[in-house]
Parts: structure tokens; sequence; C-alpha cells
């Protein structure tokens, strides 16, 4: 393709002999692409991050079978500072609960709350499992009684009750395929018209999830459209023509329509990953001011706009054509990853990029004949080397570097030294909650509930041994409790309970409630004898949940304090130094492994994650060999790879030492940056070594780089960074950090190659010339 359109330019030829015929094609293929759009699915759950097959999502799905468990669970805290237990507040909690097991997609039979979990009691001499609040405490020894129950059962404190009493959870598991939101509006619904001191905090994994994926598409038909405004009025201000200005903007349209009608019509559903499609293409399209800028110099010096249009694409055609084969082949290498939006996300920006530049070479040129001449002799006649403001400012700039140049040098070594010791601070990390703004609802949510009670991350680890009954031994269920107290003894885990808790508390209520038999009791006999009396008169969801059939393998609730990856990492490494100095013979009968949300998370955190970061150290080298191709030269390669190392040395080490997490969003807009950075310097010195053909001089062709072409690398790097500036007043997070990244990467790396291309040319102009050019 890229060989056709650089023969001759015939495509461009075409497009200026027959503009409205190219753009009246144009808009009817577009139209075709954007029929697709009402077919339109998402998709926000991160299990389909990963394929089905993977090992995580086989091995979780076997998990929630063995144990009977939901994969999803909202938390809503109740909070009231002068103390739950009280009747007015106790009977809001029943209220709350009888209407919330009301709604259609909760388990209502596994819904936990005061009035709806299984208390364990003796009467009439034998075991009885019954809710723990039966009828709201009348008086205050009611209360008293109520109050000395929940403390005196472990299995309440810090899941059912805070220490302090001023705290309490509704756990709501939800049936497979429900909305998170949905489900969170109805119950906010619930509580809001409760009057009087509570305070209520919704929480958990389906809440933030479901809600991110709601507000994802809000924020983008919100921010999205703010910022081709602004960048429609950027534009406008830096060429003065509006119809210059429709055209780039058109031609962003135009490949986001393509690509996204495209993956919907191939029955691909919109990820978290997928939905930033367009902002990457917005920001890809900007190269194409490139032609422009150009094109203004050339109108003003031959005053025909046919001609002026030709010989631009012939000087700008070679560094266009480069830059989409590096910024293409930059992410279609993702397509060669595991993780299937990864894949997804990688075809689609690559499809999208050569339909831009397809367009560079059709649609613009028929544009640009569209043009009132008058209207370009007026605007054009600013574009003057010696006069323009902007032109002597870079100028300045390109002699800073080509004149000091061992200084300039110099103090990019020293600067990239340190950003490595920055990099070497980047913590691999995610938590979807932190992608809601600081004082958010659900960050609010999740910060009360994690500092009041156990926590909003479940994780599960599930104890495996190939022996029947073996949950039934004393030793084996004493090693289980062991690992529970290491866990606890985490600052990440709030709380963990298994199948240990309920036989220590059967232990404890059949002698009298003496505390001396709160513990797992030596007869293996008797702990068969306790489960069988526990699930004749529990819900079966209470056994089935910590323990299977036949007693081969149980199962560990682990409450997180916090979604951070990192935390269940901790968890695990915590098992593993647990298992190696553990009793070795149920070690090596009995094995712990973790399964559940919070592991979910970190798997498709790591996959993710590793994936980009493997495709994008991938397309570092292919970019490289493109460079090499273009320029037919090992040296210039390197030279013009500089600017790009250093651009996404000095932007991670900046994000090591500020402490931001390496999270998705930073790695998906790394792909970004190798694509924008790479495309100045291909642009810088093509034009460079074509000036340098006619002039012979090395000095005054950096010079006249940098303040012609080096115009157009500036433009367009103001042009996005002010356009995608309107992000930081977004309510995610992950949307603030695109607004960032991408101004600070775009404004560097222009800076990087007007003034550091000239200072490593000039550095190395022996070696890059073999002392052949003055």
């Amino acid at each position: 393709m890229f060989r056709g359109l650089q023969k001759k330019f015939k495509l461009t030829e075409f497009s200026v002999n027959h503009p409205k015929i190219v753009i009246g094609i144009t808009l009817i293929i577009t139209m075709g692409f954007l029929s697709q759009f009402p077919k339109i699915k998402t998709d926000t759950d991160p299990k389909n991050m990963l394929p089905a097959t993977s090992e995580v999502r086989v091995y979780n799905d076997q998990v929630e079978k063995w144990f009977a468990l939901h994969k999803d669970m909202i938390v809503l805290g109740i909070v009231n500072d002068d103390g739950i237990l009280n009747k007015d507040t106790l009977s809001k909690i029943a209220g709350i609960t009888k209407e919330i097991v009301r709604i259609k997609g909760v388990a209502a039979e596994e819904v936990t709350s005061f009035t709806t979990v299984d208390n364990v009691v003796v009467k009439d001499g034998g075991l009885k499992v019954e809710p723990l609040v039966t009828v709201i405490p009348e008086s205050d020894a009611g209360i008293k009684e109520l109050k000395k129950t929940l403390f005196e059962n472990p299995l309440f404190i810090g899941r059912l009750i805070s220490k302090d009493e001023k705290a309490t959870a509704i756990y709501i598991p939800l049936e497979d395929g429900s909305n998170g939101k949905e489900i969170a509006d109805r119950i906010r619904e619930i509580y809001w018209k409760e009057s009087g001191k509570e305070r209520y905090y919704l929480g958990g994994d389906p809440v933030a999830r479901d809600t991110f994926g709601a507000e994802m598409f809000k924020q983008m038909g919100i921010f999205s459209p703010i910022a081709g405004m602004v960048m429609f009025i950027a534009l406008y201000m830096l060429f003065r023509n509006f119809t210059l200005a429709a055209s780039i903007m058109a031609v962003a349209m135009i490949s986001i329509i393509w690509s996204m009608g495209l993956l919907i019509g191939l029955n691909f559903p919109v990820h978290i990953m997928s939905s930033m499609i367009p902002v990457f293409l917005m920001a890809i399209s900007t190269d194409s001011i490139h032609i422009f800028n150009e094109f203004y110099f050339r109108f003003n010096e031959c005053r025909n706009k046919r001609i002026a249009v030709l010989d631009t694409i012939k000087a700008v055609g070679q560094p266009v054509k480069y830059t989409a084969l590096a910024t293409a082949s930059g992410f279609f290498i993702l397509t060669f990853m595991h993780i299937i939006p990864v894949k997804v996300f990688g075809f689609f920006i690559a499809f999208g990029t050569i339909v831009i530049r397809l367009m560079s070479f059709s649609f613009i040129p028929a544009f640009m004949m569209l043009m009132s001449e008058k209207r370009l002799v007026e605007c054009s006649c600013k574009e003057d080397m010696e006069t323009n403001r902007a032109a002597v400012i870079l100028r300045k700039i390109g002699q800073a570097g080509t004149f000091k140049k061992a200084g300039v040098v110099a103090a990019g070594i020293i600067l990239f030294s340190i950003a490595i010791f920055g990099i070497t601070k980047i913590r691999v990390n995610n938590n979807m909650v932190a992608w809601f703004k600081s004082g958010s609802e659900i960050r609010e949510a999740d910060r009360v509930i994690n500092e009041r009670l156990g926590g909003t991350s479940l994780a599960y680890v599930a104890a495996v041994s190939s022996e029947e009954d073996f949950m039934k031994r004393p030793a084996a269920l004493r090693h289980i409790e062991g690992l529970q107290r290491e866990l606890e003894s985490l600052p990440v885990v709030g709380k963990t309970f298994s199948v240990v808790d309920y036989v220590k508390r059967i232990n404890r209520v059949l002698h009298n409630d003496d505390p001396r038999y709160d513990r797992i009791p030596d007869s293996m006999d008797e702990v068969a004898q306790y489960l069988f009396l526990f699930g004749m008169s529990a819900k079966p969801s209470d056994l089935n949940n910590v323990v299977d059939y036949p007693y081969q393998r149980a199962n560990i609730w682990v409450q997180l304090k916090t979604w951070d990856a990192q935390a269940m990492r901790d968890v695990i490494d915590r098992i593993k130094a647990f298992k190696q100095r553990g009793d070795a013979g149920i070690s090596s009968s009995m094995d712990f492994k973790p399964a559940g949300a919070a592991y979910f998370n970190l798997v498709w955190n790591d996959e993710v994650l590793y994936d980009m970061m493997r495709g994008f150290i991938i397309a570092l080298v292919v970019v490289f060999v493109i460079l090499v191709f273009n320029f037919r030269s090992i040296k210039w390669a390197i030279v013009s790879y500089m600017p790009l190392l250093f651009t996404i040395s000095l932007i991670y080490g900046v994000i090591g030492f500020i402490g931001k997490d390496f999270d998705m969003p930073i790695s998906v807009l790394s792909a970004l940056s190798l694509g924008m950075a790479v495309d100045f310097a291909i642009h810088f010195i093509s034009r460079f070594k074509g000036r340098l053909k006619e002039s012979g001089e090395v000095e005054e062709s950096l010079l006249w780089t940098a303040a012609r072409p080096g115009k157009g690398v500036m433009r367009n790097a103001v042009l996005f960074a002010s356009a995608f500036s309107v992000m930081i007043f977004a309510s995610l997070t992950p949307y603030i950090t695109v607004g960032l990244f991408i101004g600070s990467m775009m404004m560097l790396s222009s800076l990087m190659t007007i003034l550091y291309l000239p200072a490593l040319i000039m550095l190395m102009k022996g070696w890059l010339f073999n002392g052949g050019v003055r």
C-alpha cells in the first residue's frame, strides 16, 4: 500500500484533479462503517480480559463450583457514630436487608446482615443454628445481650460489626450476569429513603467495575467532543483557515468511525482498553499538521494551489509514510500478545493509523483544492522564516542545540541518568477503585469500609487434598488456622474465616460456652460430628462455602483492605512462606491455592501489564528497524532513536519519583508515546537531510529544519497538548492521566527533537558524514 502511495503519488494527483469524487467516496465508505455503531456491545468485566481457556479463569470457575460461591459481592457499610447497637439503627438494617433481598439479580438466600447471618447456639440440650437477630431488641438488656453474643463470636467481629461498635456491613452476593451498577443504584434508592444519623457506603468490585464501565463511556461522550472542539479552535488559531482546520478534524473522525465501525462490525465488544481507541487515533491524526505546515510555506512561495499541494506531498511524503509505518507497526505488534483486548486494541489502532495516512495522500489533498485561494494568500503570507515569531524562536532553540552541543548533550545525559534511577522506583500495580478521583463516592465508600471493617476486596485460599475426609482431621484444621493467623498479621488483610471458625464455635457452645473450648477438638470423630450437626441445622451455603463434600477441600475467605494488586501478591508470598516452614506431614498432603476476585484482578493485572510491556519492548526493536530502512543507515537510525529513548525515560522516571503506579492506563499510553516521539524525529531528520542535499552546509540545514519543519513539530505538540489538557477535569483518573501524560509527552518530545537532535548531529558530525560535509 505504502509503495503504491509513494510511486509518483498517483493517488494524490488523482485527488488533486478530482477532489469532489474523492471526498464523496470517502464519505460513502464512512457512512457504511457508521451504520455498524447501533450494534455496539460493551464489556467491563475484567475476567473477559483473559481467554476463557486461561488457567486462572478455569481454576476460578472450579473453585466457585467446589464451594458454591458467587463471583461478585457488593458490600453496604452502615456507620453511626453513636453506635450501631440501638433499636432505630437495627430496625433500619432489618428493613434495608428485607428490601435488598427482593432486588432482581441478588442471591437473596446468601445476603448476610444482622437479621440473616446464622448464629450457632445450644437450645434444649442440642445444637441449633438460627439468625443472629430474629426480633429487634426493645430493651437495654436485649441490646446488651446482643452485644455479648456478637463480641463472643470471632466470626462476627470485623466482618459484621466493627470493634468500636460504630459500623456494620451487609454483604450482598450477586447472581451470575447481574450488573453491579444497576443493583447498586437500586440499593441506593432504598437507603436514601432513610433518615437519621446513619451514613451509608456502597463498595465492592462489581460496584467499582460496572460504575467505571458506565462512567467511562459517559466521560468519553463528554470529553472527546470537548477535546475535538479545543483541537479545532487551536487549529484555526494556528492556521487561520476554517477549511484547513475542518479537514484535519474530518480525518480524525473518519479514522475513528472506520476503526470503531470495523471493530463493532466484527462483533468485538468494547472493553476498557478499546474505549481508548478514539483518543489515540485523534492524537495520531494530528501528524497531518506537517502537511499543512509545509503547504503554507510552499503556497507562500509559488502562489499556485495545485503545485503547492503536489510539492508538499513530495517533500513530506517520505516522512509521513514512515511515521505511519512506525506507529502502525508499534501497535500491530500488540496483536501477537496473549490477551484478547490487547490484541484488539493494537490491531484497530494500527488499522486507524493506516486510514489516517491513506487520508493524508487522498482526502487532505482533495480538501486542499477546495480552499479559497484568496484566504490562503492572506494566511500563508505570515509563514516567513525570517519574520514569523514562532519560526524565529524555533530557530534560536535550534541554534542552542547546534552551537552549544556539548552542554546540551551533557545536560541530557544527566537528566537521563536521573530518570533511569526514577524508573527503578516504579511499582507495577493496579487498583480499579483508584481509577475514581479521591473524594468520589466509590473511593470514599471503599476507604470507610476498609478502615472500619474487614474490607471490600475478597479473595479465597483453597486448601486442597487428594484424600477424602482430610478436612475433618484436627491436624489439617490446625494447619488451616495457622495460615489464617499468618495472613491476618498482614496489614492488608482485615479478616479471614473458614470451616475452622465454625468447628471452634460449635466446640465452645457445646461445652457451656466455656472460652477454654474455643479451639479445634482433638478427635476426628468429634470434628465429623460437629460438621454433621452444623450441616443439618444451618443454611446449605454456610457449610458449602467453606468445605466441599467429601471433605477433600476447604475454603479460607480472605477480606483485603485494598484493591491494590500488590495486596494479593503479599498474600501469596505469605502463603508460600507458611508452606515452607509449616508441618511437613500436613503440607505434603495439602496444598494452598489462591482464587477469587482479588486474585483474578492480580492475574489479569499482571497479564495485561506485562503483555503491554512485552509488546512495547518488541515494538522498540521493530521501530528501530523501520528507522534503519527509512534512512538507509544504522547511524541515522541511532540518532533519530535518541529523542524517543530520552522522552520515554524522562516521563517514566518522573512516574517513578512521584510514586505513581505503573497501572493499565499508563501501560496503554506507553504504546502511544513510542509512536508520537519517533514521528517527530523522522520528520526532522528526513527534512534536514533533504535540505542538506540542497545547501551542503550542516549548520544552515539544521537551523532551517528547526525553523520550518520544526514549526510543524511544535504545532503538532501544542495542538494536541492543548486539546487533551481538558481531560484533567474528568472524574476518572485514567482520563486525567491521558491528559497529563500526552501533554507532557508531546511537549517534551518536540523540545527534544528541535533542541537535542541538532546537538547530537553536530556532536557526531564526523561519524555521521565521515568528514565529507562542511
